[in-house]
């Protein structure tokens, strides 16, 4: 099996998930006993959390690519960032290292288009809905994504922060996330991008209105896929 770097921290709620869920399909695909050969820096999300502007993006940036040559330099021999928003400085920490890293849309899209969906709306934080770096690797797999609803914004950047990312999770949070579904499957979208970690805390994956496609089992199941050496699909 090749060894998976993985950046954590961007909450401790998304980092265990991740671990949890890579470990569980090694597992069930190699037996018993079988566990992935994981390194995780667990990243102080004090840190990152309140990004406001390009001076606090460039800060991230740093912690992102120095975090990066770390896990290269103890033996990582490709990389994962546990964190869809994280994303945006994908192309900054792929310059910093020499292996490859695994971005959490490119598999999502190839997903989607798999399913044959043309049409999908993105949940997510701020930046991953109203934002190009992420968007722009779906639409480039062919899917059209509906605009992004500046009050869903709001909503869920108060859920995804204030709630999920310390571990609490609220009816409240359960039914806001059932009515944005239900109104994006009236909308016209035909499936539901979930691209956050924590989401999945309080949306029903495998049984809503319309099909949820959850970034986080996708990029779970690509990295174990990657340390086993096996093809996606």
């Amino acid at each position: 099996m090749r060894k998976l770097g993985m950046i954590g921290g961007m909450s401790w709620v998304s980092t265990a998930i991740y671990y949890d869920r890579i470990n569980r399909i090694i597992q069930r695909r190699g037996g018993p006993m079988a566990s992935a050969p994981l390194l995780i820096e667990s990243l102080d999300f004090a840190q990152l959390h309140a990004i406001r502007d390009d001076k606090d993006w460039k800060r991230a940036g740093e912690v992102l690519c120095e975090s990066a040559k770390r896990l290269e330099g103890a033996g990582a021999q490709g990389l994962i960032i546990g964190a869809n928003s994280m994303h945006k400085l994908y192309d900054e920490v792929a310059a910093a290292i020499e292996i490859p890293i695994l971005h959490i849309a490119e598999y999502v899209g190839d997903a989607l288009k798999a399913s044959g969906h043309k049409s999908a709306a993105l949940i997510g934080t701020r930046n991953v809905m109203t934002e190009s770096f992420y968007r722009k690797r779906l639409v480039a797999k062919g899917i059209d994504l509906l605009p992004p609803d500046i009050a869903n914004v709001e909503t869920l950047d108060k859920i995804i922060y204030d709630e999920l990312m310390i571990g609490k999770v609220t009816r409240d949070a359960q039914r806001s996330l059932k009515t944005m579904i239900t109104n994006k499957a009236q909308e016209g979208a035909e499936a539901i991008v979930l691209a956050c970690t924590e989401l999945d805390l309080v949306v029903d994956v495998d049984a809503n209105v319309l099909p949820v496609f959850d970034s986080t089992r996708i990029h779970c199941d690509a990295a174990a896929n990657w340390i086993l050496d096996q093809q996606t699909g």
